[in-house]
C-alpha cells in the first residue's frame, strides 16, 4: 500500500520546497493592485494580477517603511519580497518587503547595488564631510537654467542676502547627457572658486532623478574641494548624491536657506553686539577711570613730595608737642625754683639781718651762739644788714628757755 500523508505534512513539505528555492526568497513581481485593504493592525493585504494570473500578497506593518505612496486599486506596481507557503491554509502568497510604482523596481535594484558599493568604498563616511561655511560671498549652483528649482534658489538666496554672488552653471539634469553635464558643472564651479555649491533639481519620478544616482556624479561630489549641498527633488526623494554630499537639503529652497546666511538677522545681531560692546566698554572705561583716580590718590600719598610734606607736618606736630612739653617743664622748674628761692630767702642770713637780726662773732671770728663761749671784756663783732659793729662785753647773763608743750 502506498504511503499516506496528512494535510499538514504535505503543506510542510511544499513550504520546505519554497524555502529551498533561492529565487523565491528575493523576487521582484510586477502587476496590477486589486482588493487592497489597509488593516487596523497596520498590515496591508492585496492581490497582484495581470492578464494571465493573480497572486495573494501581504505587507506586514513592520515593512511599511518600504512603502513611499498610498496604494490604490488598479495601480501598476513592482513588489520586492519573498514567495512562501502559509501552512495552515495550504496556499502560497507573496510577502512584500518593498513596493514601487512600475518602472522603478529595476532602477531601485541598481540604486541599492551602487549604494552598497560606494558605502564600502567610504564615500558616505562622515569623516569626509566638510562643514558648510557660515558666511559665504560666492554661491555656485549646478541645476537646470529653467524651472522652479533655480528660481527658488535665486529668490531665497537674494532675499536672505542681496550681497551674495550667485554663479549658475546651466546643467542638463535629466536624460543620458545629464550625468556628464552635472560633473562638468561641479568641476567648473570648483575652478571658479565658489565658497559653497548647491547641486540639485526639482522633483520627479525615480527615472527623472536618476542622473543623481550615477557613480560618476557621486565621485565628482566626493572629489570636489568645495562643500556641496545636495538638493534633489522633494523631501521624500533620496539619491546617491544625497549620501555623498557634505549636507543634504530636503528641497532646493531649503538648500538656499542652508547655504546663505540671513543678512538682516546677522545685521541685527551685529547691532545688538555693538550696543552691548559699547555698554561694556563704557563700564570698563568707567571702572578704569575710578581705578586710575584711586591710583592717583595712592601715588599722591606715596610720592616723595607728599611724603616730605607729611613728614614735615609730622615734625611740626612733634615740634609743637616738644615746645609745649618744654614750656610745661620749664614752668614746673620755675615754680620749683620759686619755691626754692622762697626757702632760701627764709634761710638766708641777709634776710634775717634785714629783719632786724644780727650775727655775733668773737674776736677769733667764731659765731657766738652760747654765752658760755665768751668772757667779759672780750671784743665781739656784730654784723647787721649794712655793716658791722665792734663792741666789748661788759656783762653777760645766761637764760634758760622753756619749751612750750
Amino acid at each position: 500500500m502506498k504511503n499516506v500523508y496528512t494535510v499538514a505534512q504535505v503543506n510542510s513539505y511544499i513550504k520546505n520546497m519554497f524555502t529551498q528555492d533561492f529565487m523565491l526568497q528575493s523576487i521582484l513581481v510586477k502587476g496590477e493592485v486589486s482588493n487592497c485593504k489597509y488593516h487596523s493592525s497596520g498590515h496591508i493585504y492585496f492581490t497582484l494580477k495581470d492578464t494571465r494570473g493573480a497572486i495573494a500578497c501581504v505587507m506586514f506593518a513592520g515593512n511599511r517603511g518600504g512603502l513611499k505612496f498610498h496604494m490604490q486599486e488598479g495601480q501598476q506596481v513592482v513588489v520586492a519580497g519573498t514567495v512562501d507557503v502559509y501552512e495552515r491554509d495550504g496556499r502560497y502568497q507573496l510577502y512584500a518587503r518593498e513596493i514601487f510604482p512600475d518602472g522603478a523596481g529595476f532602477l531601485y535594484e541598481r540604486f541599492e547595488q551602487l549604494k552598497r558599493s560606494l558605502q564600502e568604498q567610504g564615500l558616505f563616511a562622515p569623516e569626509y564631510k566638510r562643514p558648510i561655511p557660515k558666511f559665504i560671498h560666492r554661491l555656485g549652483v549646478v541645476t537646470a537654467p529653467t524651472g522652479a528649482a533655480v528660481r527658488d534658489i535665486i529668490n531665497i538666496a537674494t532675499r536672505r542676502n542681496p550681497y551674495v554672488e550667485i554663479i549658475l552653471y546651466p546643467a542638463v539634469v535629466q536624460g543620458e547627457q545629464a550625468p556628464a553635464s552635472i560633473v562638468n558643472g561641479i568641476r567648473a564651479l570648483e575652478m571658479v572658486g565658489v565658497d559653497t555649491m548647491i547641486v540639485g533639481r526639482g522633483g520627479g519620478s525615480i527615472e527623472d532623478l536618476w542622473a543623481f544616482n550615477e557613480e560618476i556624479v557621486a565621485q565628482a561630489i566626493f572629489d570636489c574641494s568645495v562643500p556641496i549641498i545636495s538638493a534633489v527633488g522633494h523631501e521624500t526623494d533620496t539619491t546617491i548624491a544625497d549620501y555623498v554630499a557634505d549636507l543634504r537639503a530636503p528641497t532646493p529652497s531649503a538648500a538656499a536657506e542652508l547655504a546663505v546666511y540671513d543678512y538682516q538677522q546677522v545685521q541685527a545681531q551685529l547691532d545688538e553686539l555693538t550696543v552691548n560692546l559699547s555698554r561694556l566698554m563704557g563700564q570698563r572705561l568707567e571702572n578704569n577711570r575710578m581705578q586710575l583716580k584711586h591710583f592717583q590718590m595712592q601715588l599722591q600719598y606715596l610720592s616723595p613730595v607728599s611724603q616730605i610734606r607729611e613728614k614735615r607736618n609730622f615734625l611740626i606736630l612733634l615740634e609743637d608737642k616738644l615746645t609745649d612739653r618744654m614750656e610745661k617743664k620749664l614752668e614746673l622748674k620755675r615754680h620749683r625754683l620759686s619755691i626754692y628761692i622762697e626757702k632760701m630767702r627764709g634761710l638766708s642770713p641777709l634776710e634775717k639781718l634785714n629783719q632786724g637780726f644780727s650775727h655775733v662773732a668773737d674776736q677769733d671770728g667764731k659765731t657766738v651762739t652760747d654765752v658760755n663761749q665768751i668772757r667779759e671784756g672780750e671784743l665781739l663783732t656784730i654784723h647787721v644788714k649794712n655793716g658791722r659793729i665792734l663792741s666789748r662785753i661788759e656783762e653777760k647773763e645766761e637764760w634758760t628757755w622753756q619749751k612750750s608743750r
